[in-house]
């Protein structure tokens, strides 16, 4: 399958699940509905939808179907959105566009969006809390705890995004400056990635044969992921971004490109494809989508 191919089949899974978006926005009939107007719009200005892709494909290895995974899905992109909306904010990475459109606070105001963001957090759990999202309570509230685990201040998306704006005090010269970027990645950038996928497997009921392997791609598509992103801020189109770029340099963050250079970073990223792409081979052609999803992370222009 080529990389056109493979946008068509994510094309086509992120169509149907845009299509599911509205059911889950009962808009208020007051003012206070500013906010669900805020949190949809941020919602739906675009984005591949890697992540429910990652949880529905993963449990498709199961034969768990679209709409029995769509749950989890939606509420993953919603709390990965709210994450985009503080990460925009002045406070932050001061950021007017995402997706090629206005970012929350340019399009709505700076309160609505911290609210917009909140919003959609807390409406994850909820969604995640209902019985739609599997029968059985147990395993619902494993994926809420792994869930809030992954998304948390204490190894999480929360702790990496602290790290990553702290860490440009720390000295170039460090030692351990690989390790650190990979630290940052995994919280930050990683753990929502790997729960994608650990998701799936349990609502799939993988083995733990099963679950180390997933794991392990997740891991190591996780810093491709950002490896790309970083590639991508330096070489990459505004355009075709659909947000500002050359961020990383003017903020003095620590990135694989600014440690090792394009073309080693970008080596690095193939490196850590093909060993994910291996990480699959216990799952025959069943994998094939996460094979190709995996060569896409490193070859996307977006």
């Amino acid at each position: 399958m080529t990389d056109d191919d493979f946008k068509t089949v994510l094309n086509r899974y992120a169509t149907r699940f845009n299509q599911e978006i509205d059911r889950f926005f009962p808009f208020p009939e007051g003012e206070e509905k500013r906010v669900a107007q805020a949190m949809h719009y941020s919602l739906t200005r675009g984005g591949k939808r890697l992540r429910p892709y990652l949880v529905f494909e993963t449990a498709a290895l199961f034969g768990v179907t679209f709409e029995q995974s769509l749950n989890t899905a939606m509420a993953l992109e919603m709390l990965h959105t709210y994450s985009l909306i503080h990460d925009d904010l002045p406070a932050m990475d001061d950021d007017d566009r995402r997706r090629g459109f206005p970012t929350c606070h340019k399009q709505f105001d700076e309160a609505t969006a911290i609210i917009a963001g909140d919003g959609l957090l807390t409406y994850a759990f909820e969604i995640m809390s209902r019985p739609a999202t599997t029968p059985n309570p147990a395993v619902r509230c494993y994926l809420i705890e792994m869930l809030a685990n992954a998304a948390g201040a204490f190894n999480g998306m929360v702790a990496g995004q602290m790290l990553d704006l702290i860490c440009a005090a720390y000295s170039s010269g460090r030692r351990d400056t690989e390790e650190l970027i990979k630290h940052i990645e995994e919280m930050k950038t990683g753990r929502l990635l790997r729960y994608a996928v650990e998701a799936g497997a349990v609502l799939g009921g993988a083995t733990e044969q099963e679950l180390r392997a997933l794991l392990a791609y997740a891991r190591r598509i996780g810093i491709a992921f950002q490896i790309t992103d970083d590639i991508l801020d330096v070489t990459g189109d505004e355009r075709t971004m659909g947000k500002t770029l050359h961020k990383d340099e003017k903020q003095n963050k620590f990135t694989f490109v600014s440690l090792y250079g394009l073309d080693t970073a970008r080596r690095i990223a193939r490196e850590l494809i093909a060993a994910a792409r291996q990480d699959l081979e216990i799952f025959g052609d069943r994998a094939q989508n996460l094979k190709n999803l995996a060569a896409y992370i490193i070859e996307r222009q977006h």
